[in-house]
């Protein structure tokens, strides 16, 4: 019996590697992606609204600022000369707009979970991310893809510079169940750190 389960074991082990381990294609949407990611204050009905309205004057501003990079190395710097634009920006729209709040706008890696939409899929993973802050940021918050090009007016476009590869890897189901798995094993990697 014990003889058995070492080479089960084995297996097991190495069945979960190649399955939970990303493939080139989900290493390169990381490498290849910058994410908006815009934090309320908190959840009152005010503070979503105020959040929204900061996503559609960036997005309206800035949107087209990384539209004709070159490459995920031109859009980061792109955007970190403008940190102080947006950020500068983004405090005036929400005087103007009449809240009390600041907002804090960063350029930075974080996490997040797979984001499943109609027609595709993000894989969990860290992404470089453009990040505002509003007051506390202890509300819920919004997300899109900024580079490559996807956020349009609060949507998603399907005319993402991605490789052939990785829009085949975003927009196939059958990675779905790969992602979550990743997303599973490294939620567990990430809490014993």
């Amino acid at each position: 019996m014990k003889k058995a389960l070492l080479p089960t074991i084995c297996i097991l082990l190495c069945t979960l590697c190649i399955v939970c381990v990303p493939t080139e294609a989900e290493a390169a949407i990381y490498e290849d992606t910058i994410r908006l990611h815009i934090l309320a204050p908190s959840d009152t009905i005010e503070d979503q609204t105020l959040k929204l309205k900061i996503r559609d004057n960036v997005l309206k501003k800035y949107g087209a600022l990384l539209e004709n990079t070159k490459d995920m190395n031109e859009a980061k710097n792109a955007l970190e000369a403008k940190l102080g634009d947006i950020e500068y920006d983004c405090n005036l729209w929400i005087e103007n707009l009449g809240y009390d709040y600041s907002a804090e706008v960063t350029l930075s890696d974080e996490w997040y979970n797979t984001r499943e939409y109609s027609s595709f899929t993000l894989p969990a993973g860290v992404y470089c991310s453009l990040k505002i802050t509003i007051g506390s940021g202890n509300g819920q918050n919004w997300w899109c893809v900024m580079y490559p090009p996807m956020c349009l007016d609060a949507s998603v476009s399907n005319n993402a510079d991605y490789s052939a590869e990785e829009r085949n890897l975003i927009s196939n189901d059958t990675y779905r169940v790969k992602f979550k798995l990743l997303e599973v094993t490294s939620g567990i990697l990430k809490k014993r750190k």
